[in-house]
C-alpha cells in the first residue's frame, strides 16, 4: 500500500502514477495491436470499419471507467481517514453496482447496435465488419468493468504495481491472440475483438484473485456484496459524476466521428491513427489524472489541504512539461508514427493525420490543466463543476459537427478540440482557487 499523505507532494504522486503510466501504454498496446494486425493484415476498409467504430466503445468504456473511478475516490477517502471496515465496505459494493451497471449496458448496447450505426453514419460498404467487431467488444463490458473496478480499488489503497503487471501480462496475450484469431483461424475484425475480450477477462480475474490473497481487508464474504440504500446514493453520486464527466467527453468525440464517417475511407483511417497518437500523448494526462483523484481524497480525508494545495501546482508543471515534448514530436517523428500504426504509406492518410497532431498539440496546456483541475476537484468532493465543464465539451464538438465541418470539412474537425479546451478550462480555474485560494 501507498500512503499519499506523506512525504514530498511531487516525490509520492510521481512514485504512485509510473505504474499507472506504463499500466496505461500497456492498455494502449490492445488498441493498437487492433490497428496494427487489422490493417497490415486484413487492409484499409477493415482498418476504416474498426475506427468507424470505435467511438462507441470508447463511449461506453468510459462510462464505466469513469464509474469505477468515482467508486474508488470513496475507497480512497476512508483509507485516508484509517477507516479499514468503511473501506472494505465500500470496494465490494463498488463491485456489485459496477458488474451490475455493465451487464445493463450490454444488453442495451447489443441491442440497439443497428440504430448506433445508423446515428454514426457508418457507409453501407464498412456496416458488416463494424457490426462484427463492436458487437464482441460490447459483449465483453463486464470483463472490462470488472478489471477497472478492482484496479481503482488497489489505486485507492495505494498499490499501482499489481494492476500494471496484469495489464502487462493480458497485453502480451491480446497480442498473440489478435495474431492466432486473425492470421490462424481467419476470425477477420471479430477475431481481434475476441483477443481483446479474452485479455481484459484474464486481467480481471487476476486482479480480483490477488486483492483477496494479498489484503486482508478484501477477503470478501457473499454478505459484503450487499448494498445498504445510503451507500448506493453516495456511491453512485461520485461514481456517476465521473461517468457523466468521462460520457459527455465521449459524446463529444462519437459527434465528431458522425461528420468524420462522411469524409471518406482515406479521412477516416487518418483519424483513426491520430487519434491513436493522441491517446498516447495524452497518456500522461490521463495518468495524472487518476493520481489526483486518489491523491486529493486521500489527503482531504486525512484533513491535510496544504498537500493538496501543493500537489496541484506541481502536478500542473508535470504535465506542462510533457506537452512541450508532444509539440516536438509532432513537428519532427510525426509521419513515422502514423506509418507505424496503420501500416500504411498513403500520402493522403499521412499528411492528414500530421496536420490534426501539428495543430492540436500546440494547445496541450490547456488539457493538462482540464485533467488535473477536473479530478482534483471530483477528489475533494466537488461533482457539479467537473461535469459542466465536460457538458460545455460535448456542447462545443455537437455544434462543430453540426455548423462548421459542412463548411470547412476536416479542417473544422481539427480546430474543434482546441478551442473547446480553452472554454472548459475556465470554470475548473475559479473553482478550484476558490476552494483552495491557490
Amino acid at each position: 500500500m501507498n500512503d499519499l499523505t506523506q512525504g514530498k507532494p511531487s516525490r509520492v504522486m510521481v512514485r504512485f502514477a509510473l505504474p499507472i503510466a506504463l499500466g496505461n501504454i500497456f492498455q494502449l498496446c490492445y488498441s493498437l495491436a487492433d490497428t496494427r494486425v487489422v490493417g497490415s493484415t486484413l487492409g484499409m476498409t477493415s482498418l476504416a470499419a474498426v475506427g468507424a467504430t470505435t467511438s462507441i466503445s470508447t463511449l461506453f468504456i468510459g462510462f464505466l471507467s469513469g464509474l469505477t473511478n468515482g467508486f474508488a475516490i470513496l475507497v480512497a477517502r476512508e483509507y485516508g481517514a484509517g477507516r479499514k471496515d468503511g473501506v472494505k465496505r465500500f470496494a465490494a459494493e463498488s463491485l456489485t453496482l459496477g458488474v451490475a451497471t455493465a451487464l445493463a449496458f450490454t444488453v442495451v448496447c447489443v441491442t440497439f447496435l443497428p440504430f448506433l450505426l445508423r446515428i454514426l453514419n457508418v457507409p453501407e460498404e464498412l456496416t458488416r465488419e463494424a457490426t462484427s467487431y463492436i458487437r464482441v467488444v460490447l459483449a465483453g463490458l463486464t470483463a472490462t468493468l470488472a478489471y477497472n473496478a478492482c484496479a481503482g480499488i488497489l489505486r485507492a489503497v495505494g498499490d499501482t504495481t499489481a494492476a500494471l503487471l496484469f495489464l502487462i501480462c493480458a497485453s502480451f496475450l491480446n497480442i498473440g491472440l489478435d495474431l492466432l484469431f486473425i492470421l490462424v483461424f481467419h476470425m477477420g475484425v471479430g477475431g481481434a475483438a475476441l483477443a481483446t475480450v479474452l485479455s481484459q477477462t484474464v486481467s480481471a480475474v487476476a486482479s480480483f484473485l490477488y486483492m483477496q490473497k494479498r489484503y486482508e481487508m478484501f477477503r470478501f464474504r457473499l454478505p459484503d456484496f450487499r448494498v445498504n440504500r445510503e451507500d448506493a446514493r453516495e456511491l453512485y453520486a461520485s461514481g456517476l459524476s465521473m461517468a457523466a464527466m468521462m460520457s459527455f467527453v465521449f459524446f463529444g468525440t462519437l459527434a465528431l466521428q458522425c461528420a468524420i464517417n462522411t469524409f471518406g475511407e482515406d479521412t477516416i483511417v487518418a483519424h483513426t491513427a491520430a487519434r491513436k497518437i493522441t491517446e498516447f500523448f495524452m497518456l500522461p494526462f490521463s495518468v495524472m489524472s487518476a493520481t489526483m483523484a486518489t491523491y486529493c481524497s486521500q489527503n482531504a480525508g486525512a484533513g491535510k489541504m496544504d498537500r493538496v494545495r501543493g500537489g496541484i501546482r506541481q502536478a500542473l508543471l508535470l504535465t506542462w512539461g510533457w506537452s512541450v515534448g508532444t509539440i516536438i514530436l509532432s513537428y519532427t517523428v510525426s509521419p513515422q508514427m502514423i506509418r507505424m500504426v496503420t501500416g500504411t504509406d498513403k500520402l493522403a492518410v499521412i499528411q492528414t493525420a500530421a496536420l490534426y497532431l501539428k495543430v492540436d498539440t500546440l494547445f496541450y496546456f490547456a488539457p493538462a490543466a482540464i485533467a488535473v483541475l477536473r479530478n482534483a476537484l471530483q477528489g475533494l468532493g466537488e461533482h457539479r463543476i467537473p461535469v459542466y465543464s465536460s457538458f460545455i465539451e460535448l456542447a462545443g464538438k455537437v455544434a462543430v459537427a453540426l455548423f462548421l465541418t459542412p463548411v470547412f470539412h476536416y479542417w473544422g474537425i481539427i480546430v474543434a478540440e482546441p478551442v473547446v479546451w480553452l472554454v472548459m478550462v475556465i470554470p475548473l480555474v475559479v473553482k478550484i482557487r476558490a476552494m483552495l485560494w491557490l
